[in-house]
């Protein structure tokens, strides 16, 4: 997809390195800058919210700094299961424990992206539903020591092996898993230049 003649200057706010080969694939030029900030949320929030607050609190640092023709893109992927959140495990043990409270069960996969422009801020989100198999505890610890998957929400990849093992459905945008819903980002680029 040819994208080279977009007018704005696209600003990749994450280390993602899937968010930037799909931004890739779209064809626009962009360019990668990270502001470090604290990725905590109000414990009353819930299910969508909890990525729209957090894509939100990734634009803030880039305000001040904003220029007429750039467009600053942030994103933030939660798994959400029976009224938990379920963001990127610290341990191996947490990975362990987020993929055994999956196994058997449907999850969604909630991706909010922000776009901020000098103009003000706008978000999308996708909703993905996944169901899982049952997985046994031994492809889980496998999985998590041979992929560590510590950079992912819900401790997995569907795009690794236990997510083409795991996986029996999906109720939505397979990029979304991935952590970034590709066809409404174009939308919104093209609604944005």
């Amino acid at each position: 997809m040819n994208s080279n003649n977009y007018t704005k200057e696209i600003i990749l706010a994450s280390n993602s390195s899937r968010r930037k080969d799909y931004l890739k694939i779209l064809g626009f030029p962009f360019m990668i800058k990270t502001l470090k900030i604290n990725e905590n949320y109000p414990k009353h929030l819930k299910g969508k919210s909890i990525p729209n607050f957090l894509a939100k609190l990734k634009a803030e640092p880039f305000k001040k700094h904003i220029k007429n023709n750039q467009i600053v893109i942030t994103a933030d992927t939660i798994v959400w299961s029976k009224g938990i959140c379920y963001g990127k495990p610290k341990s191996f043990e947490e990975a362990r424990d987020m993929l055994k409270n999956l196994s058997g069960n449907i999850h969604q996969v909630i991706t909010s992206v922000g776009f901020l422009t000098s103009s003000g801020y706008s978000s999308i989100t996708s909703i993905t539903e996944v169901t899982f198999r049952k997985i046994h505890e031994e492809l889980i610890d496998h999985y998590i020591k041979h992929e560590k998957p510590f950079d992912k929400a819900g401790g997995y990849g569907i795009q690794d092996s236990i997510g083409v093992i795991a996986v029996s459905e999906i109720k939505g945008s397979y990029t979304n898993v991935v952590g970034l819903p590709v066809s409404e980002v174009y939308a919104e680029l093209k609604r944005l230049e």
